[in-house]
């Protein structure tokens, strides 16, 4: 990733030195027995950077295989983004809609994302999911129930049929305490509080990775012949979005390019239709997800004049059109001036009963009533955030490979599931179905390795190369701080690369980031390697990184498709049927354009059928 301040980033010859777990010193001065702090190295087969759902069942995958991973996170066991998808995750089991399949789900998938998707990506995880259900179901995960036993399922935007499993509105929660749990009992070894800031690699293959235990500041080595990197996405670059302040930040990303490996497709970013927004919340909750799952139990959308908008944009699916078509209307309505003072508009599902808005949206119920608002009587104010990002790491969903050897990826940190836009309810889905498919195969490679993971005098040097940078980060005492830039950079994107964007704005938005990179040169940190600013700093690092590669995707990209809307461009051109590829090397980032693989035969039937949802059953 790009460091502030830069470091040398040439890799040396790796020789083969044998070294052993323990302490060892960073860099210094030999002759004068002058050391910097000494770090720890860990030696592990896997190391799976993220623990979140897609970390959870690699890792799951690969304890059941024999093999003992090493899980790392950022936050503390548990705390990890996925319990932030409170909806539901899909799965065509047909319990209230016998005709449902997988196929339709696929097609439905392909619809919402404007045929950008990876085909293959689509039908492994819709093949995949009733199975990844029943797995989850026998493991403890407690699913809303029908009067006669079976999993519930609940209507989900732009999908054809109830297909939508849930907990409530609090699915991920549920989803990842019930992986934890099978984790635990596998007793797979978990590390928290640990930031990587580099991979060990010479472009064509990984042996490790660098970072730091943010409790101590003590850095970290970790040798290994396999890394996944399963570290989620970039939405929180955006000034208003759902994630915390402090992940999906881009790490992945950001890593994976500098290792060697491709991104696809990053311009597309997911706006969801409705974030909080208003005075009365607090700044600490603006842009906070106010789940899908609130329209898919009959929400409706009213401008500030009191009508019903969506049906002047889709009469026909109304509030649970896809994503993008309800964000773009939201906005619309906003900039025509019909928006709430606070840039805004109103969700209201009041017209329901209150017991059954209690049953089924009991953490909104929850949430609103601590501030104020009772959501059984009264509309919640929303508006767009950016929620999701479609783009990521380039991989073979097959094997998770990523074209560096020895280093694969997975859940959010990829692209190919969802094309240009994502259907709601699957980005849980593919954690979990592509999940195994990866531990499957990086199984297979461990026990197919004739070498084990060793301490060589190059990874040596370049790991400790990053502790120098990370340590000459640390003692950066310039007048501005990373909180600042942090913020600005948020400002860029939501400004020049957010729901509506043109070629002035997104060239505007470039110029501004290298103003940005350029006021890094006098950040000042605040504290230690323990201190949040300086954990700012890090993630200021990946997200303008990944900043450049959405602003220069999206200027690339010159139509519109899905969650990319090009103002001056605002046709979907047959011709854009392709997939942008991003990679980086001593020159700067090129991009390319690669073309769109057909899906099968069956996927093709369903999508000649035409299925769609049809939401006046909700009425």
């Amino acid at each position: 990733m790009t460091k502030i301040p830069p470091a040398d980033h040439g890799v040396p010859t790796a020789d083969d030195n044998g070294g052993v777990d323990g302490r060892l010193p960073q860099g210094g001065d030999e002759a004068d027995g002058v050391h910097e702090a000494q770090y720890d190295v860990v030696t592990t087969p896997v190391l799976v950077i993220g623990a979140g759902a897609a970390g959870a069942r690699v890792a799951i995958e690969l304890a059941e295989s024999g093999l003992e991973p090493l899980v790392i996170g950022k936050r503390d066991y548990g705390d990890a983004h996925t319990t932030w998808a409170a909806g539901g995750i899909n799965a065509a089991l047909g319990s209230l809609d016998p005709e449902d399949d997988w196929a339709i789900h696929a097609a439905d998938t392909l619809n919402e994302g404007h045929h950008l998707n990876d085909p293959e990506a689509v039908e492994l995880t819709a093949k995949h999911m009733p199975d990844r259900i029943r797995e989850l179901d026998e493991w403890g995960m407690s699913f809303a129930r029908t009067d006669d036993g079976k999993i519930n399922q609940r209507y989900f935007g732009a999908q054809s049929y109830r297909r939508t499993c849930f907990v409530g509105d609090r699915t991920g929660e549920a989803m990842l305490e019930t992986l934890i749990d099978r984790a635990q009992a596998l007793e797979i070894p978990y590390r928290e509080n640990v930031m990587i800031t580099r991979l060990l690699s010479d472009g064509t293959r990984v042996d490790g990775a660098v970072g730091f235990d943010m409790e101590t500041g003590e850095g970290l080595l970790f040798r290994t012949n396999h890394v996944v990197l399963a570290a989620g996405g970039f939405s929180a670059a955006y000034q208003r979005h759902s994630s915390r302040d402090d992940e999906n930040n881009g790490d992945a990303q950001a890593l994976a390019l500098e290792a060697g490996a491709r991104l696809l497709d990053t311009e597309f970013v997911q706006f969801h239709p409705t974030g909080m927004v208003g005075e009365r919340y607090g700044e600490e909750w603006d842009g906070r997800l106010v789940t899908e799952a609130v329209r898919g139990e009959g929400g409706r959308l009213y401008n500030a004049e009191g009508e019903r908008f969506m049906e002047r944009y889709s009469p026909d699916q109304m509030e649970l059109d896809a994503r993008d078509v309800v964000a773009r209307a939201i906005a619309q309505e906003i900039r025509e001036g019909r928006g709430t003072e606070n840039d805004g508009v109103y969700l209201d599902i009041s017209h329901r009963d209150p017991e059954y808005i209690r049953e089924r949206l009991p953490t909104m119920v929850e949430r609103f009533a601590e501030l104020g608002v009772d959501i059984t009587d009264e509309p919640m104010e929303v508006g767009p955030t950016a929620h999701y990002t479609m783009g990521g790491v380039d991989i073979d969903f097959q094997t998770g490979e990523t074209g560096v050897d020895g280093l694969y990826a997975v859940g959010e940190a990829v692209a190919g599931v969802h094309g240009a836009n994502r259907l709601g309810g699957n980005s849980l889905a593919e954690t979990v179905a592509i999940g195994t498919l990866v531990g499957e195969h990086v199984s297979e490679q461990v026990a197919a390795d004739d070498h084990d993971p060793a301490t060589t005098d190059g990874q040596r040097a370049l790991a400790e190369r990053e502790f120098a940078a990370l340590s000459e980060l640390a003692a950066s005492d310039g007048d501005v701080t990373p909180e600042t830039v942090l913020e600005e950079l948020g400002d860029l994107l939501w400004t020049h690369a957010g729901i509506l964007r043109n070629e002035e704005g997104l060239r505007d938005g470039l110029d501004q980031l290298e103003d940005l990179r350029a006021r890094t040169a006098d950040l000042r940190i605040d504290g230690d390697r323990t201190s949040r600013s300086f954990e700012y700093a890090v993630d200021l690092s990946v997200s303008l990184t990944v900043a450049e590669v959405l602003l220069r995707t999206a200027l690339e990209r010159t139509e519109s498709r899905g969650a990319h809307y090009r103002t001056d461009y605002p046709e979907t051109g047959p011709e854009w049927r392709q997939n942008l590829v991003v990679s980086a090397d001593e020159h700067g980032l090129s991009i390319r354009r690669r073309g769109v693989a057909e899906p099968s035969e069956a996927v093709r039937e369903a999508l000649e059928e035409g299925y769609e949802l049809d939401y006046h059953h909700l009425e």
